[in-house]
């Protein structure tokens, strides 16, 4: 009888993988309904292109894809991809919180494009991951999760990336970044704390104390803070009705308007109109 034992090395098992959660798994085919924008999101997303051909635009600039390639973005940096119609874009995607990757090399950071063959190993466990998640049986998060481990160590393996944890404070800083960013793009919609909670992928406790924390106000009073700034230009610069103006930045009511403006400049949103904009806000433009 043959008999080969192997002892595991305990000491060589990274733990920051084991750390790192596996938020979301998604897919998507590009259609003539596919009209994404600009986004930011406080997590890493793994981007692997099935097939087609487009671009991804990483702050305003943009970058060629193609199938059989990994695209990875890191945390809170604007992004979204474009297809071409002529050979529209598939993917797989994957949001990970609590990692941040990075290669040894002096590289931009904020992503990197990878060529990744179909029949890589690294491919084989985003695949698993997707149709786990697709068929949802029990105990799915758990195999996803383990498939995560995998996938990244696999592609640590591979190339000259490397895994470190994020902290508790800078992930905190991320997630209220994430969810600063989502206010400044939609301050005018009717946005409540639970909606952006679900944006950084937190309880509403959690986000409202750190945001205060980060920012000295809470996400609700910083939506308002911006409503009141874009006021007093509309004051100023047009002969708007307080009803209009209202209604453009999404307070409920004139009156309720009347009195966030109040609270913030110390004075009624006419008596600013009539003291050509000498309120509170006057040095910004």
């Amino acid at each position: 009888m043959s008999h080969r034992r192997f002892n595991m090395d305990q000491s060589n098992v990274d733990s920051i993988l084991s750390r790192a959660k596996l938020l979301n798994v998604s897919s998507a085919k590009y259609g003539g309904d596919w009209h994404s924008v600009p986004h930011t999101h406080g997590y890493t997303e793994l981007f692997y292109t099935v097939g087609g051909n487009g671009q991804f635009c990483i702050d305003d600039k943009f970058y060629p894809v193609r199938a059989n390639q990994l695209v990875i973005i890191s945390p809170n940096v604007a992004h979204t991809e474009v297809s071409y119609s002529a050979s529209p874009l598939e993917y797989i995607v994957l949001g990970i919180e609590g990692l941040e990757l990075s290669v040894s090399e002096n590289t931009d950071g904020r992503f990197f494009i990878l060529d990744c063959p179909g029949g890589s190993d690294i491919v084989s466990c985003l695949r698993n991951i997707y149709r786990e998640t697709e068929a949802q049986q029990p105990g799915y998060e758990l195999i996803c999760q383990a498939y995560m481990e995998i996938l990244l160590s696999r592609l640590m393996r591979s190339t000259s990336f490397s895994a470190a944890e994020e902290s508790g404070s800078n992930q905190a800083s991320r997630q209220c970044s994430a969810v600063r960013h989502y206010i400044d793009a939609h301050y005018k919609e009717p946005l409540n704390l639970d909606m952006l909670a679900a944006q950084a992928h937190v309880s509403k406790y959690y986000l409202a104390h750190a945001f205060k924390s980060e920012y000295g106000v809470s996400p609700i009073n910083y939506q308002i803070s911006l409503r009141i700034k874009e006021s007093r230009y509309l004051l100023r610069e047009t002969d708007m009705s307080l009803s209009q103006i209202s209604r453009i930045l999404g307070f409920s009511s004139a009156s309720y308007f009347s009195q966030s403006f109040r609270k913030a400049e110390g004075m009624s949103p006419m008596d600013y109109r009539n003291s050509g904009g000498k309120g509170r806000g006057q040095s910004e433009k």
